[in-house]
């Protein structure tokens, strides 16, 4: 059995050579702290977050890689770099190579997660240590196939951060299109309980949630991600008031927790038996006078705030609909409301299309990193 990877340009053969990280290049740590950054700074800085901030004295010269060194981005935060930076005392630079710096970003970016998983004894990874990245083994084929397998995956690194900053972009748009015509269009005052009829929170626990039974979307901060289809739930129609929804067209809002957030549920558009509802959730019915829709994005673009006054509770934060049923909104008519959710709708599909863009993207680079190293 030869020691080469299973893909492989064809211009190539021979065997790979193995090594460790410190065999190929120097690793060592920054030098500044956190207070160190100016928002209008000369160079680079680099701390433990994808955000690159800036500074005004710099710690490194040079070709550089670098990751976190502890908190919630280690394993997952890389930065190939190139010129002066200024270096956080907990990122590690990886620098002077021996063999091509972007192979080694590529390999070191798509390896170095798995490896300190199973080198930490605690399911959560909070620090590095140095001997994690110095001792990593990494298989080296010739520098003119580093070379190559280098340039085609920084390729496909920009191409998947342009498409990141298209979405990015395009959620900024719709932001900047719904709040221009809400500041231009003519409005009049609503209260809330003229929305429609509102039904009752949820009580599914986390106790209902089954292997077995039909699938259903679950909202609630008690099951992760709202609208996200996460598992089964049994018998859940026994379930009392306010539980199961199955018409489209209705508002959620969070009773607990988080007060700034409404969502629309649309069921018949995806192929589940209905909607449940968490226990920090409850809802309303939108009424033929109003379109959930355009509600649903002026909740989360314009009054995203607006009820977080009425709040109550210390350590645990609740909203109840008798709470914000006399609040007043200030609405467009309803014809302005159907042509403004219609072309975010609009928006929102063109975002859903870029992201599965973007998903294949990933699924591409992961396949590669795969295939192409040892």
């Amino acid at each position: 059995m030869y020691d080469v990877p299973h893909l492989r340009f064809p211009e190539f053969s021979g065997e790979w050579e193995r090594k460790r990280l410190k065999d190929v290049c120097n690793i060592r740590t920054g030098n500044k702290n956190t207070q160190d950054k100016s928002d209008n700074g000369i160079y680079p800085f680099y701390v433990r977050s994808q955000i690159v901030e800036r500074i005004n004295s710099w710690t490194f010269d040079g070709e550089a890689i670098l990751t976190a060194g502890d908190g919630v981005g280690v394993g997952k935060v890389f930065h190939y770099s190139t010129g002066k930076i200024g270096v956080h005392q907990r990122v590690y630079i990886l620098s002077d190579f021996k063999c091509d710096g972007k192979y080694l970003y590529s390999y070191f970016a798509g390896n170095f997660y798995n490896r300190v998983k199973r080198m930490s004894a605690k399911n959560s990874v909070d620090s590095v240590r140095m001997e994690m990245i110095a001792d990593m083994p990494i298989a080296l084929p010739s520098i003119e196939e580093q070379k190559k397998i280098g340039h085609l995956l920084a390729l496909l690194d920009d191409r998947i951060a342009t498409q990141n900053k298209i979405i990015e972009d395009l959620k900024i748009l719709k932001s900047a299109i719904i709040e221009k015509h809400y500041r231009c269009v003519k409005k009049h005052s609503v209260r809330v309980e003229e929305l429609g009829k509102p039904f009752s929170v949820g009580n599914l626990s986390k106790d209902d949630l089954s292997e077995i039974g039909v699938p259903c979307i679950i909202y609630g901060e008690l099951f992760t991600t709202y609208g996200a289809i996460i598992n089964k739930v049994e018998s859940h129609t026994k379930k009392i008031d306010g539980m199961t929804l199955s018409r489209k067209g209705d508002l959620l809002f969070p009773s607990s927790t988080t007060v700034d957030a409404v969502s629309l549920i649309a069921p018949s558009a995806i192929n589940v038996d209905g909607v449940i509802l968490g226990g920090d959730m409850f809802g309303i019915h939108v009424n033929s006078n109003f379109d959930a829709q355009y509600l649903s994005y002026f909740f989360n673009h314009i009054a995203k705030n607006q009820f977080a006054k009425y709040a109550k509770g210390s350590t645990i934060i609740h909203l109840h609909h008798t709470d914000i049923d006399k609040a007043k909104l200030l609405l467009p008519c309803l014809e302005e409301q159907n042509r403004m959710a219609m072309c975010m709708v609009s928006l929102d599909e063109k975002i859903t299309i870029e992201s599965a863009i973007l998903k294949t993207m990933l699924i591409q680079k992961s396949y590669l990193l795969r295939q192409m190293f040892i």
